[in-house]
């Protein structure tokens, strides 16, 4: 008794807890108390207080002996076994209290066999109370059927055969150990088939004492078994959507991680694109300016040298005329090089890509052979425009003139006197494509190799032109920024073919 002293205290608080009295005198104080405030209500707040008291008692019974710690699936089972084992201690309690009203000589030893179910569900729930959850199952489903045999073999048929079933459906549920829920199954089936079927003459038949309570006893049992079974098919489908909630949210969350690290990886990318742009930009810097100090400084000493010979030489005209192509030439390829400077310069000014607007290709292409016709009939070269009446496209105008002087200055400058260049517009479904063939010099393998690699290259023309090297570098560069590429096709000896193409 002073083991299931605290199962008792436990209960006492439950009971307290619904609004009921607790113990000895203060029984009929509490009761008073809670049926006046009872009374006090209309009968829709009656039903509700119950209600929600109801709802609390159940779920303070259902909550014994579960801990924070506990698995969710281990909860809803000790859940369904709080609850079978509560309702079988009152049920373990009306069936022996039917039997004193179904004959009044029933004998207390007799009374105290049939309460034996309602002690185990008790000592059971005491069980849970302190964690002992493995004990109150083997109390469960081995005292469960041992204590009903008893009352079958005391001599009392009470109509609790259907027990033994529901005894080996919960088995194998809550059983998780094979040769449990083998030795529970077998121990409640053969019990059935001995004390059920077989054996038919007991002392005490409920049925023959009062039919009325017999016919209870059996409803009180099928309800049993399948509250029972629905408990549990209840909770496994709970579990169930338990578990896909949490599957759907770690898919969320998997997703979230996904795109986090796709954001990373994007960003990523852009500061490696944006680190080999600088890379790329540094570098093209760092050649401008060591054209500029060596190339700059060509046509600075000629001018000098020619003022210097005039001024302490007292040259004569016709000395002074024959030096005078030279400088021409050094400020013709200086005036080359400055116009790409200030061209990169004001590219590199702005943020996003050059301004585009829609322009006649032809007619900017007539302007750029017109500004370097000079340069050509220096050397005796006819230029033969073959752009068309109209071309039209979407482009930046000022990088779209650039390109095409530089190469139309190469094409001059490796050409020989004499020689022919040829300015083509050809209109393709995506793209215009600008050709400049020559009958140049042509280039080797080895530099139209090292030309495409947008390595940094430099030769002097067929008149002993000086060059920067620096042209087709600007050239590949705007072009790559509107959307624009680069060919070149050449034969050493045959001449060269530059062609661009841009989007339309």
């Amino acid at each position: 008794m002073k083991f299931l002293q605290p199962g008792i205290i436990y209960f006492q608080g439950k009971l307290k807890s619904f609004g009921i009295a607790g113990i000895g005198g203060s029984i009929k104080q509490k009761s008073f108390h809670f049926f006046r405030r009872i009374g006090s209500l209309g009968i829709q707040q009656q039903i509700g207080m119950l209600g929600t008291r109801s709802h609390d008692f159940m779920e303070d019974i259902k909550s014994i002996g579960t801990t924070i710690g506990m698995d969710d699936y281990d909860k809803r089972k000790l859940s369904i076994f709080n609850q079978m084992n509560f309702f079988q201690l009152v049920t373990g309690i009306l069936i022996p209290v039917s039997c004193l009203f179904g004959n009044a000589k029933f004998p207390v030893e007799s009374f105290l066999v049939a309460s034996l179910p309602a002690i185990v569900s008790f000592l059971v729930l005491c069980l849970n109370i302190f964690h002992k959850f493995e004990y109150g199952m083997i109390a469960y489903f081995i005292l469960y059927p041992v204590v009903t045999a008893m009352v079958y073999l005391g001599g009392m048929n009470l109509g609790a055969g259907l027990y033994f079933i529901l005894y080996g459906i919960l088995s194998v549920f809550f059983l998780q150990d094979i040769s449990h829920m083998l030795f529970s199954v077998s121990l409640a089936m053969v019990s059935y088939f001995i004390l059920v079927v077989i054996c038919k003459n007991y002392t005490y038949q409920l049925e023959k004492a009062n039919f009325y309570f017999y016919l209870i006893n059996q409803a009180i049992a099928i309800i049993f078994i399948f509250y029972g079974l629905f408990l549990i098919k209840k909770e496994n489908t709970g579990y169930q959507l338990h578990i896909l909630a949490k599957n759907l949210d770690l898919h969320n969350r998997n997703l979230e991680i996904q795109r986090h690290e796709l954001e990373i990886a994007e960003k990523a990318e852009l500061l490696e694109k944006q680190k080999a742009e600088l890379t790329e930009l540094n570098s093209l810097k760092n050649k401008l300016f060591s054209v500029i100090a060596h190339d700059l400084k060509s046509p600075m000493y000629a001018l000098r040298n020619l003022f210097r010979s005039i001024q302490q030489q007292d040259l004569a005209a016709n000395e002074i005329k024959l030096m005078i192509p030279t400088v021409v030439n050094e400020l013709n390829d200086t005036t080359g090089l400055m116009e790409n400077l200030l061209e990169w310069a004001k590219s590199q000014m702005q943020e996003g890509p050059a301004g585009k607007e829609e322009v006649d290709l032809s007619t900017l292409a007539s302007e750029t052979i017109r500004s370097l016709q000079l340069q050509a009939e220096g050397k005796s070269i006819e230029i033969e425009n073959k752009t068309g009446q109209s071309s039209l496209a979407i482009t930046d105008k000022d990088m779209f003139k650039l390109v095409l002087r530089n190469l139309l200055s190469n094409a001059i400058k490796f050409t020989p006197a004499k020689g022919h260049i040829t300015v083509s517009i050809y209109e393709k479904t995506d793209f215009v494509e600008i050709a400049v063939q020559d009958n140049g010099v042509g280039m080797s393998a080895e530099t139209l190799e090292m030309i495409q690699g947008n390595n940094y290259y430099t030769t002097k023309g067929t008149a002993s032109e000086s060059g920067t090297g620096i042209g087709l570098l600007l050239c590949n560069e705007f072009l790559s920024r509107n959307g624009g590429e680069m060919k070149i096709k050449s034969e050493f000896g045959k001449g060269s073919i530059f062609s661009f193409s841009i989007p339309r």
